[in-house]
């Protein structure tokens, strides 16, 4: 697991700008998580998630085949299958693993080895306006967002890094989380 990282925070925090961002380092592949959530528009099998139904999901819980799963606030169920963490692992690239801090709870026992960076911002303000700045978003949707990244900040400890993407400054983010990657790995 040594070149698999998990970068981790609550929405907006911006860790998918990050991740993005990395792409222009080095060669990153990330892990998928899958969901049994519905798919939106503008998604496919596989970007960003890998879409099971319930049932499904069920059955691969029952079979020991994930790695990390969770009931999430939204009331469908996340979860990374062995399988993938195997296939990133064996990729030769950077994986880049995006979960909330239960999923990182999960993952430190089984891999205490793997890095955890905690992607946050300054304020709580700011992730509120982020999170607004979203299409279609409702004011209930916003409040559970924040109550949700309320709960999330009181388990920073569990986390190796901390960076802070502050507002315009997404570059000094990405560089911050690249050197962390540059210190762990041979990249």
């Amino acid at each position: 697991m040594k070149n698999v990282f998990i970068i981790s925070g609550p929405s907006g925090a911006g860790e998918d700008s990050i991740i993005e961002g990395l792409r222009e380092r080095f060669p990153i592949e990330r892990i998928i998580t899958t969901t049994t959530r519905e798919m939106r528009s503008g998604e496919s099998q596989g970007n960003p998630y890998y879409f099971i139904s319930k049932e499904e999901f069920e059955r691969k819980i029952q079979e020991k085949g994930f790695v990390e799963y969770a009931l999430q606030y939204n009331g469908n169920l996340y979860g990374v299958t062995k399988e993938e963490i195997e296939r990133v692992g064996k990729s030769g690239k950077i994986g880049a693993w995006k979960i909330e801090y239960k999923g990182v709870m999960t993952a430190k026992q089984l891999f205490p080895e793997i890095i955890a960076i905690f992607i946050t911002v300054p304020s709580l303000d700011i992730l509120e306006n982020r999170i607004k700045r979203r299409d279609g978003v409702s004011d209930a949707y916003i409040q559970e967002r924040m109550e949700y990244t309320k709960e999330w900040l009181k388990h920073e400890d569990i986390y190796d890094y901390k960076v802070i993407n502050h507002e315009g400054k997404l570059p000094d983010a990405i560089e911050e989380v690249a050197q962390i990657i540059k210190k762990h790995t041979d990249a």
